[in-house]
This record gives structure tokens, C-alpha cells and sequence, in this order.
């Protein structure tokens, strides 16, 4: 009898314990709290009005409305895979990628902030540009379908797609970029300006800036 009393008596302790651990544990602010959601509308109104109080700038002003940058040193966004613009704006926090208006921008951002931005990008549709030298124009399309052989430069194609509409996170849609833009971030990878992707140091650093030049141009017109 003693021993039916006494295991009856464990097996009470063991339930309540198992009961009292549950409710700890459900009651720990961490574990209740969930990640919030990304939000493209909060971003859009980030992206347009900026935040004063922090002096922050409107991206906007220089990416253009809905990401359709119109200055051609700055990149259009539009379009872009928020993975891929999400690290980008990590990636301005960092050595890798220090320029200095998007760092400072960058660093103002929280995270989620970033998240937002970006989602709110990768929705909006982007205007397509134009190659400008039909006298390059034969090079450029070589070296962006089928790559440079003999100096061991891969086709473009073959990670930025044949619209050049990129990868999420990892590849850029590069199709319809400015030609200033992109040369300027060629010749940044090539002169170790910009140290975010070993992958493309080491292929603008194989190309003369002739190809360089007429592979931009090439990609200004893809859609």
C-alpha cells in the first residue's frame, strides 16, 4: 500500500513539475515574442518621406520614385530581390562596402527597417534603360552570354540570367541598370573598392575596361 501511495506521489510531483516548467517556459518574454513581420507598406512610406527626426533622407531623392533612380551614378532598385538589397544595406555597416552617404543611411537604419525597404523595392516594377554604343554592342552581348575564354571570365549570363534579372540574395538584376552605375561598380570590384564578393573581384579584375565598358552597355538594354 506504502508503495502505490508513494508512486502515486511521483508521479504527482513529476506532472506538476512537467505543469509549472510549461507555464514558465510559455511565460518567458523571448519565447512568447515572435519576429515581427516585414511590412512593405512601412517601408514604401520610409522610402518616400524618410524620417526627420532622425535625419534621415528620403531614399528617393536619390533612387527615384518607386526605385526608378533617373541620376545615372545611382543604381535603380527597382525590381531588385529584397535578399539581395537586404545584405546590400548590411553589407554598407561593414569594411566590405563602405561608401560613404549609404553607410551613413545604412547605419541609421534598424534592421527591420531594412527589411521593410527592401520588400517594398523588390515589388516595384523597374524602367527599362537602353544600350547607347552600337559599337560595342556585338562585344558586350559576347562577353554577357558567352563570357571571355581565354582570360577564364564566366558568361554573366550564367548567374545574372539571360535578362539579367539576378538571383535572390545572392545575384543582382543588373538588366536594365545604368551604364554609369555599373561600370562604376566593375571598376570598384576591380581596384578592390568594394570587397563584398570575392566571386565578382576576381572576374572584373580579369576584364580591360574596353569590356567592361561594352558589357554595361549591353545590359543597360536587357528587359
Amino acid at each position: 500500500m506504502n508503495r502505490m501511495q508513494n508512486r502515486r506521489s511521483s508521479r504527482s510531483m513529476f506532472i506538476a513539475m512537467v505543469v509549472f516548467s510549461g507555464t514558465a517556459f510559455a511565460a518567458t518574454p523571448d519565447a512568447a515574442k515572435a519576429p515581427p513581420k516585414v511590412d512593405p507598406a512601412r517601408g514604401a512610406t520610409l522610402y518616400a518621406d524618410g524620417d526627420t527626426a532622425r535625419g534621415l533622407p528620403a531614399c528617393v531623392s536619390c533612387h527615384g520614385a518607386a526605385g526608378n533612380s533617373t541620376i545615372a551614378v545611382n543604381p535603380k532598385l527597382a525590381g531588385q530581390p529584397a535578399g539581395y538589397l537586404y545584405k546590400q544595406l548590411v553589407d554598407f555597416t561593414q569594411p566590405a562596402r563602405n561608401q560613404p552617404v549609404m553607410t551613413l543611411y545604412a547605419k541609421m537604419l534598424t534592421d527591420e527597417e531594412k527589411k521593410n525597404v527592401s520588400a517594398y523595392l523588390a515589388a516595384q516594377g523597374q524602367k527599362p534603360g537602353a544600350a547607347k554604343n552600337k559599337a560595342t554592342l556585338d562585344l558586350g552581348k559576347k562577353i554577357y552570354r558567352g563570357g571571355i575564354a581565354e582570360k577564364s571570365v564566366p558568361a554573366c549570363a550564367s548567374c545574372h540570367g539571360p535578362a539579367g534579372a539576378g538571383n535572390p540574395a545572392k545575384y543582382p538584376r543588373i538588366g536594365g541598370q545604368h551604364q554609369d552605375y555599373t561600370i562604376a561598380q566593375l571598376g570598384l570590384f576591380k581596384a578592390h573598392g568594394r570587397n563584398n564578393s570575392a566571386e565578382m573581384a576576381t572576374i572584373a579584375q580579369r576584364m580591360s575596361d574596353d569590356e567592361i565598358k561594352a558589357v554595361a552597355d549591353y545590359v543597360a538594354g536587357l528587359k
